[in-house]
């Protein structure tokens, strides 16, 4: 009604906004629509047995304490790959690093159908492990070398919802097809979902086209312009390892929708906030969704009621999606191109570490305290980053080679 009380506003605004469209390159292309694809295949290669491996482990005779060594070594390996992952580019380039990224995580899958001993069984993980972080870390450092640099963020979401819808389908997948098929049709799904990504490889850069020596991953870290965003990722990152965990123990059967519900909301939140951070500024989105998220994580004091529960997940879910997009558009606009691929891999371990953390803490933190007080304590926790200021997560962004000094 407004439109109508007001009109002659309206021309104006809308060629405006037309002019402000017209002005913007499209975001998708040949190459952009081949890294979504080589994404979507890793993501579901990699969930499709993050959930049934272990299972399959502990129906070979390896127990809970091998089905936990499994993920334990994966995971390991995942860490300890997305440290070296710059590096390896700067000396072979995205294509090769990436191509080997992708077999390694395809490959050995399917070795899983023909042994099942726990030998062969944690060779699988630790390669596998090593294949994810290559395609975890050179995707975000694709999309950003690939997109217009003024949409780059709202790409970065476009391939947060690539990677993860089928994350989200995958988990479940895996354990239903091994219950209605066995385990051998899950291990061939998860290497050729891998391997079907080896068909972007063709059209990646060779090499970095930057002439800059990559930033160093301590040196990342050592940075207050890096690390302030980092952490506040990874403080969300280590309520998703908590939630992910306890949730199911803490509300019961209202787990399983409000965790769905946190995927969804998490994955739509990605892609908006890509397009308002393009228009707007990724910084500007650090802080509130830090609070969003906290506040989301506060309401599950209340975990016992299922309306709670769904509710804190939904708001927290909002938090997560835009800290996640927000936090890794402000790392790429503050070091030059040639540091992609390391802003992208203190990102994952960010993530990675968080969630491990997370799960470790809490589970000793709720043993003394309830899940209750335990989900108050974690919410209040989480605005740690904060402390440090706001300075060194709003400030403006860099592209020279000393932005991460």
């Amino acid at each position: 009604m407004s439109t109508i009380a007001t009109p002659a506003p309206a021309p104006r605004n809308t060629a405006g906004e037309a002019a402000r469209h017209a002005a913007r390159p499209p975001l998708m292309s040949r190459a952009f629509a081949l890294v979504l694809v080589a994404g979507t295949g890793s993501a579901t290669s990699f969930y499709l047995l993050f959930s049934a491996l272990p299972r399959y482990a502990d129906a070979n005779g390896a127990g809970g304490a091998g089905a936990g060594l499994a993920t334990g070594v994966m995971m390991l390996a995942t860490v300890g790959t997305e440290l070296v992952v710059s590096r390896l580019v700067a000396r072979f380039g995205y294509r090769a690093v990436f191509g080997t990224g992708l077999a390694l995580l395809g490959i050995p899958a399917l070795a899983l159908a023909a042994s099942g001993s726990m030998a062969v069984i944690l060779a699988v993980c630790l390669v596998r492990g090593a294949g994810f972080a290559v395609a975890v870390v050179l995707g975000g450092a694709l999309v950003a070398s690939i997109v217009p640099p003024e949409r780059r963020a709202e790409g970065l979401g476009v391939y947060g919802i690539a990677c993860g819808v089928p994350a989200m389908a995958a988990l479940p997948m895996g354990l239903w097809l091994s219950d209605a098929a066995g385990y051998t049709p899950v291990f061939v799904l998860a290497g050729l979902s891998a391997l079907a990504g080896l068909a972007a490889v063709r059209d990646l850069p060779g090499r970095r086209p930057a002439p800059e020596e990559p930033l160093g991953i301590v040196a990342a870290a050592r940075s207050r312009a890096l690390l302030g965003p980092a952490l506040v990722f990874a403080a969300t990152a280590t309520a998703t390892g908590i939630t992910a965990t306890f949730l199911p123990l803490a509300a019961g059967g209202a787990a399983a929708w409000a965790l769905l519900a946190h995927g969804l909301t998490a994955t739509a939140t990605r892609w908006w906030a890509g397009r308002d951070a393009d228009r707007n500024g990724a910084a500007r989105q650090l802080v509130p969704g830090l609070l969003i998220s906290a506040g989301g994580i506060a309401v599950l004091v209340l975990v016992s009621d299922p309306a709670a529960a769904l509710a804190g997940m939904v708001v927290f879910g909002a938090g997560f999606g835009l800290t996640g997009n927000a936090s890794m558009a402000v790392l790429l606009d503050r070091v030059p191109a040639s540091s992609y691929g390391t802003v992208t891999a203190l990102w994952n371990i960010a993530y990675d570490a968080g969630i491990g953390l997370g799960a470790a803490g809490f589970g000793l933190l709720a043993v003394r305290t309830g899940y209750p007080a335990a989900f108050g304590l974690t919410a209040a926790l989480m605005l740690l980053p904060l402390l440090g200021g706001r300075g060194a997560l709003i400030r403006p962004a860099r592209t020279g080679p000393a932005t991460a000094a």
